[in-house]
C-alpha cells in the first residue's frame, strides 16, 4: 500500500506550569491510501494530539511526519496552511457551521478556495442531504449538521480526511448515520480516512485499528471482519 502519511518517533511535550506533560511518547504511525482507520483510546491517550500533528494543526516536539514523502515536522506556518488547504479535510465533534449561512453556503466556504473542488450540491448529495441545500443549521438535526460538516470537509477532494470524535455529540441512531456517510465517502472517493473515537464498537467499521494509551501505540491491528455501521451498537 502507498503511504499517505507516515510518522516516526513522534513526541509532544506540553509545559504546564512547572510540569512537563508528555502527550506523545515516540509514536510510529502510518495512514495508507484509501484506508479507513480508527484511532482508539481513552481521553488523554494522545489521539487528538496525534491527529492535530498529522493534520498540520500542530508540530511535534521531536520525531518526523511526512505527507507523501514531504516533511511536515519542520514546515513553517505558511507551508502547513497550504498543506491543510490543499490536502486535508477535518471533521470535529462540534459542527462549526455558520448559523446565518445555508448548508450550501457553509460548504461553499471551502469550495471557493479549493483548487479542484466538487460543487457544494455534489458534496451535499454525497452525504445524503441533496434536498437540504437551502436549509440553515437551525433547521437541521444534529446528525444533519454533522453531515453538512462532512460535506464541507470532503468538497475540496482532500487526500486525507481526519475526524475527531465525529459521533461524540450524537445519539446512537444519528451516530450510525454519520458513520455510514464516512464509510461511503471512503469507499467512493478513496480518501485516506482516520477517525478518532473512545468508543470501541465504532472500531469495527475500520480496515485497521490503532489503539493509543498514555501517549504510546498500544496495538496496531488489521480488522479482519469490517462490519456495516448499522450492525454495531454502543
Amino acid at each position: 500500500m502507498n503511504r499517505v502519511l507516515e510518522a516516526k518517533a513522534l513526541t509532544k511535550v506540553y509545559r504546564m506550569g512547572e510540569v512537563d506533560v508528555h502527550a506523545l511518547r515516540g509514536v510510529d504511525f502510518c495512514l495508507n491510501e484509501g484506508e479507513l482507520l480508527v484511532l482508539l483510546g481513552a481521553s488523554g491517550s494522545g489521539k487528538s494530539t496525534l491527529l492535530n500533528i498529522l493534520g498540520g494543526l500542530d508540530v511535534p516536539t521531536s520525531g518526523t511526519v511526512h505527507y507523501r514523502g514531504t516533511p511536515l515536522h519542520d514546515a513553517d506556518q505558511s507551508r502547513l496552511t497550504r498543506y491543510r488547504r490543499e490536502h486535508v479535510g477535518f471533521v470535529f465533534q462540534f459542527y462549526n457551521l455558520i448559523p446565518s449561512l445555508t448548508a450550501e453556503e457553509n460548504v461553499a466556504l471551502v469550495t471557493e478556495i479549493a483548487e479542484n473542488p466538487m460543487t457544494p450540491r455534489e458534496a451535499l448529495a454525497l452525504v445524503g442531504l441533496g434536498d437540504r441545500v437551502t436549509h440553515f443549521p437551525s433547521q437541521l438535526s444534529g446528525g444533519e449538521q454533522q453531515r453538512v460538516a462532512i460535506a464541507r470537509a470532503v468538497a475540496k477532494n482532500p487526500q486525507v480526511l481526519l475526524c475527531d470524535e465525529p459521533t461524540g455529540a450524537l445519539d446512537y441512531r444519528t451516530g450510525v448515520q454519520v458513520l455510514e456517510v464516512l464509510c461511503r465517502v471512503n469507499a467512493e472517493l478513496k480518501t485516506a480516512t482516520a477517525i478518532i473515537t473512545h468508543n470501541a464498537p465504532v472500531a469495527r467499521v475500520a480496515d485497521r485499528v490503532v489503539s493509543l494509551a498514555d501517549g504510546s501505540i498500544a496495538s496496531d491491528e488489521r480488522n479482519t471482519e469490517r462490519v456495516d455501521p448499522a450492525s454495531i451498537s454502543w
